[in-house]
């Protein structure tokens, strides 16, 4: 039985980003033994709803007079070094890092897994973001209502039997 996803308690300061300033994390215990964090991250990045695809355009107009990165398209992430859009930062069987620096904000998205049982894994999406300027408080604050939905969603969406 698949549970829906939750949010879970982060402590900062955390490895994947140690000035992190903010950060937030999502679980979702899946009945998939033997997951990595690999096929987890990949499976829920490319399970974004549609909804998210057309939030990604407009994001895309909105942010391009501030000079911020709008080009993220998705490569062959099989042989490209990323997940979706996401750079590959580090990667080991339990844990995934990707993420972006850009001059408003440095981002990083971790996937972890944990086995629970014989038959089914915990997976957690983590969130750290540095706002690097008031530029980057001001976007964080205008996509937290977004984030706070897309995350859950893409969890949901992943393991939805």
């Amino acid at each position: 039985m698949n549970n829906h996803a939750t949010p879970q308690k982060l402590h900062l300061p955390h490895p994947a980003l140690p000035d992190a300033d903010w950060g937030d994390a999502f679980v979702i215990i899946v009945d998939e033994p033997d997951l990595s964090a690999q096929k987890a991250a990949r499976h829920v990045v490319h399970s974004a709803p549609d909804w998210y695809h057309h939030l990604l355009a407009l994001r895309k107009i909105v942010v391009k007079p501030f000079g911020l990165k709008t080009e993220m398209t998705a490569l062959d992430d099989q042989t490209s070094g990323t997940i979706g859009v996401f750079p590959l930062i580090s990667e080991t069987d339990q844990k995934v890092v990707v993420g972006l620096d850009d001059h408003h904000l440095n981002f990083r998205v971790v996937f972890e897994v944990e086995p629970i049982d014989q038959g089914r894994t915990l997976v957690r999406s983590i969130t750290l973001v540095r706002r690097n300027n008031m530029l980057g408080r001001a976007y964080l604050a205008a996509v937290m209502p977004f984030h706070n939905r897309i995350v859950p969603a893409m969890l949901n969406a992943a393991y939805a039997r």
